[in-house]
C-alpha cells in the first residue's frame, strides 16, 4: 500500500498488514520532524499524482529486487509539529537481509525521486530543505 495523506497513521496497523506466514522478517522505518536548530514545525508539500506514481514504481522495484512479501509506505503532507511522523515504511520478506535492504532502498529512492518538498519553520525563519 502506498499512501500520501495529511492524516496521521498507525505504524502498528501497517505492520499487521505486512505480516504473513512466509515472512520471517518485518523491518520498519519511521521518519519524524526533529527539533533541528530551533525548528518548530515543518510544511510538507507534494505533487500528488506524480509522487504517488513514483512511489508505486519504487515499491515495484523494491519488491522485485529484494523479493519482498509486503510493502507499506505512508508519507504525510501538511503542517507537522516537532515529534510528529512524516514517513513510515514497512517491508516484510522471508529473511531479515532482504527486509532491511528493501526498506533502505525505498527510503533512499523516495528521497531522491519523489516530488515531495519540506519547508522548516522556526525561530530563525523559514527555509526549504534540500534532499538529504
Amino acid at each position: 500500500m502506498i499512501e500520501i495523506t495529511e492524516k496521521d497513521f498507525s505504524l502498528d496497523e501497517m505492520i499487521k498488514r505486512a505480516r504473513s506466514k512466509d515472512a520471517g522478517a518485518i523491518v520498519t522505518f519511521l521518519g519524524t520532524v526533529r527539533d533541528d536548530d530551533g525548528i518548530e514545525r515543518m510544511e510538507v508539500e507534494a505533487f500528488l499524482e506524480a509522487a504517488q506514481a513514483e512511489l508505486e514504481a519504487i515499491e515495484e522495484e523494491a519488491r522485485s529486487r529484494f523479493s519482498l512479501r509486503a510493502v507499506e509506505v505512508v508519507h504525510r503532507t501538511g503542517s507537522l509539529a516537532v515529534g510528529e511522523s512524516i514517513v513510515a515504511i514497512v517491508c516484510s520478506a522471508g529473511h531479515r537481509e532482504a527486509a532491511f535492504s528493501g526498506c533502505r532502498y525505498i527510503i533512499e529512492e523516495l528521497k531522491k525521486r519523489a516530488p515531495l518538498w519540506k519547508k522548516e519553520i522556526g525561530d530563525k525563519g523559514e527555509r526549504w530543505v534540500g534532499r538529504t
